[in-house]
């Protein structure tokens, strides 16, 4: 089963939380984080994304980068931009959807076209 990873361009822990969620409310223009818009009101997950990522028929994982860092850290360092969405691949981890693309979409049905076309 192919395992998708969903990196935030975000730290995690609470008190980085409400900092991007203030950030979010008082300048959006200066969140960086194009997933987490794509994916989240101002205070909860949009529901149509909710409802895509509940039915979709792959393992999920999602991360702030630092998380992401942690967990899969290796020798020889992965050099992603994020936010980013990554396909576990039979070796490695294969970019599904990158930075750029992110940051050219205006709504979750954009992400969740381009996530079924690659699948």
């Amino acid at each position: 089963m192919q395992k998708l990873i969903f990196v935030y361009n975000a730290n995690s822990g609470k008190p980085n939380a409400y900092l991007d969620m203030i950030r979010k409310i008082i300048r959006p223009s200066t969140y960086s984080c194009d997933l987490c818009s794509l994916t989240y009101g101002k205070f909860s997950e949009k529901t149509e994304w909710k409802k895509f990522r509940k039915n979709l028929d792959a393992e999920t994982e999602f991360l702030h980068k630092d998380e992401f860092q942690k967990k899969y850290a290796s020798k020889f360092g992965y050099k992603f931009e994020f936010p980013i969405v990554l396909i576990s691949g039979e070796r490695d981890l294969e970019i599904l959807v990158n930075k750029n693309e992110l940051s050219a979409m205006e709504d979750p049905s954009q992400l969740i076209e381009i996530i079924k076309e690659r699948l």
